[in-house]
């Protein structure tokens, strides 16, 4: 769709589409007006035949949502997946602010996807937070490996409610109880409650929607990956942003507390061949290189273990994530040094680090450090990370899919996720290398791996023309 009426002439945004149960599909946008107001509108399939949907039509009664009294013209947009409420009325969520800090989804019903009432309330708001934007609202269940439909309702679900801050540039989400009657929704744990509390990615991610695949019963993630080197090389290389490698969702029912994100299955198609590394070990302050040849494409899966724990009451100076992987604390950091040349003047440290806090117990946190990245003057480069849950009967482990100046780390099934944009000057093509490093003070750690070299997708065109002919043999 491309803004050519007066409803989108400034932009057709954010939306999301709900697949009814009679097989029709109805997508809600958000339009900016010609005069900059913010607008929700209605599109439909011009061919539901049409496997692409590449046609759409905009509903001639557009805009079928106008910001309700009380809410700013410029800050009202971005329309969830429909779902069906036990009355029989469908619900969506539209994201918004009041008092310009107050970040809030308010909730609208309808029957026909045309006409729409404001419900009293709001589905949550957060003070202090800012605009929502990108609001995603969706069920996931207690005890199951499956996705759920949008719809769904009852008992052994919660509910997931994720906002993206437009003051923050930051994706945050929370698990809590809706309340199908007075739709309201609240969170488990008000201390980490959406925009104060966890994070959907820890890295340079934004902007993302979940959808239910009902063909596997999973919940899939996208999320938008912006650049981080400078806009002249946005336009000297034709192109910008991304999205992540498809994510399934699922609760986290050891934590209780978390989502669990994974690449999707379909990655592993692109897995070549395979080297295995058994229970390396990994001196403190030691580099370990890894001989598996190029290593500018990697399906990377290591696991940890620290050989002996220190009897080290003292809580540990460095927090978090600390200045990156050179500040050293008892039992970290360690993991994976990716996208690294041979001499190490270029890398990005993957890794955990388990700190000592004041009652004795270790506290982890699982990042990437980009600050060693590139040799490029023009280049952001962060330290990413946040807490991660290890439970006693854990080690420490990390998924890693490394993808050129991509790299996309989960940590302990998925608890924790970073995406890292890296953008190498020598740890390129065949001189990018992998290796193990272990910057802790006071242990050894023992890493066994298996990491796969990834072929290249070689995303090709659709076969109109097959389709085109499968349809000439059909009409007749």
């Amino acid at each position: 769709m491309v803004p050519d009426q007066w409803y989108d002439i400034n932009g057709c945004w954010t939306g999301s589409a709900t697949l009814l149960p009679d097989g029709r599909i109805v997508m809600l946008y958000t339009g900016s007006t010609n005069d900059s107001v913010q607008v929700q509108n209605l599109a439909y399939p011009a061919n539901l035949s049409d496997p692409l949907l590449l046609q759409w039509l905009k509903y001639p009664g557009n805009p079928v949502v106008v910001p309700p009294t009380g809410i700013e013209d410029e800050e009202f947009r971005d329309p969830t997946t429909a779902w069906l409420g036990p009355d029989g009325s469908w619900r969506i969520a539209v994201g918004t602010r009041f008092n310009t800090t107050i970040g809030t989804a308010l909730v609208f019903q309808t029957t026909n996807f045309s006409d729409y009432e404001l419900l009293d309330g709001v589905l949550h708001a957060v003070p202090g937070t800012g605009m929502w934007e990108c609001v995603d609202f969706y069920p996931v269940a207690i005890n199951g490996s499956v996705g759920l439909d949008t719809t769904a309702l009852g008992p052994g679900i919660k509910h997931v409610l994720k906002a993206s801050l437009d003051d923050t540039k930051v994706d945050h989400y929370a698990i809590g109880t809706y309340d199908m009657i007075t739709d309201k929704w609240t969170p488990d744990n008000p201390e980490e409650d959406v925009g104060i509390g966890l994070k959907v990615d820890y890295g340079r991610y934004y902007a993302s929607k979940t959808f239910f695949d009902q063909s596997k019963q999973r919940r899939i993630l996208y999320g938008w990956v912006n650049e981080t080197d400078s806009e002249a090389d946005d336009l000297e290389k034709g192109w910008a942003s991304i999205q992540t490698i498809p994510r399934s969702v699922l609760y986290d029912n050891k934590t209780g507390t978390h989502l669990l994100q994974w690449p999707v299955e379909e990655v592993e198609s692109l897995r070549l061949n395979a080297t295995v590394f058994k229970d390396v070990v990994v001196e403190a302050g030691s580099v370990v290189p890894l001989d598996i040849g190029t290593a500018t494409q990697l399906d990377i899966l290591a696991e940890f273990e620290i050989e002996t724990l220190v009897l080290n009451s003292t809580e540990d100076e460095v927090s978090d994530c600390g200045d990156g992987a050179v500040d050293r604390s008892t039992y970290g950091p360690f993991g994976v040094l990716v996208i690294a040349d041979d001499s190490l003047s270029e890398l990005t440290p993957i890794y955990f680090r388990p700190l000592n806090t004041s009652d004795g117990s270790l506290e982890t946190y699982f990042c990437a450090d980009e600050t060693r990245s590139s040799k490029a003057p023009d280049v952001t480069k962060r330290v990413y990370g946040g807490k991660i849950p290890v439970l006693d009967d854990e080690n420490y482990n990390m998924r890693v899919l490394v993808d050129h100046s991509v790299v996309e780390s989960f940590g302990e099934g998925g608890r924790t996720v970073i995406t890292s944009r890296v953008y190498p000057t020598e740890a390129i093509y065949g001189a990018a290398r992998l290796f193990l490093f272990n910057n802790a003070s006071g242990v050894n750690v023992k890493a066994t791996l298996k990491i796969w070299e990834m072929n290249s997708a070689f995303i090709r065109p659709f076969p109109f023309e097959e389709t085109l002919f499968q349809e000439m043999v059909a009409s007749t």
